[in-house]
């Protein structure tokens, strides 16, 4: 489980918007933005059609979420980079370790903690 706070990922620098795809399976589950400084996340409607129950963190299926900080669902996602493993892979592939976006796109696509997927789209 990620070891920083959520606080902690809420920095990225403010031009830079980024789209992931949460899926689960072949279903587009939603899309999670991130625009102005500002995350977004909003149920798919192939997902709102389903019997499938919302995330804890979205209980709402027609609401679009907006948030300074990234939620806890998407954060737990990036493991701690005070892992030795982690920290080479961050220094070999020049990724700044205070920039959400940039470890959400390498690290997010898989986690242990739910059957998600998370790809980014751009």
């Amino acid at each position: 489980m990620c070891q920083k706070s959520i606080s902690a990922f809420s920095h990225a620098p403010p031009e830079l918007d980024a789209k992931f795809l949460l899926r689960y399976g072949g279903l587009l589950v939603g899309t999670l933005t991130r625009q102005n400084s500002l995350w977004h996340f909003e149920y798919a409607d192939d997902f709102r059609q389903t019997d499938f129950r919302p995330l804890v963190e979205f209980p709402e299926l027609a609401k679009n979420y907006h948030s300074t900080v990234l939620w806890q669902f998407f954060a737990m996602r990036i493991p701690s980079t005070r892992r030795p493993e982690v920290q080479e892979i961050i220094f070999r592939e020049h990724i700044k370790t205070d920039d959400v976006v940039e470890l959400l796109k390498r690290f997010g696509g898989r986690t242990i903690a739910n059957p998600f997927t998370l790809t980014f789209a751009q």
